[in-house]
């Protein structure tokens, strides 16, 4: 098993405890847990977005406000 630090927010890590708890899951496992879902959801035929990394997602083109020619 490999250990590395991870810094995220304090409102991230808030909801992640309350996750965890409400899951009866310690904070690791539910990390473990919502990774694996979420890598499990990622299919080999999805094709990659633009930027080469398939798990980033395609960057926006406008704000959607934005005046039609």
């Amino acid at each position: 098993m490999i250990k590395f630090t991870l810094r995220i927010p304090e409102d991230l890590h808030e909801r992640l405890t309350a996750q965890a708890t409400a899951d009866r899951r310690s904070l690791n496992s539910e990390l473990l847990h919502l990774l694996e879902v979420g890598l499990n959801t990622v299919s080999p035929e999805t094709p990659s977005r633009p930027g080469g990394d398939s798990a980033s997602p395609a960057p926006l083109r406008g704000n959607g406000h934005s005046p039609r020619p």
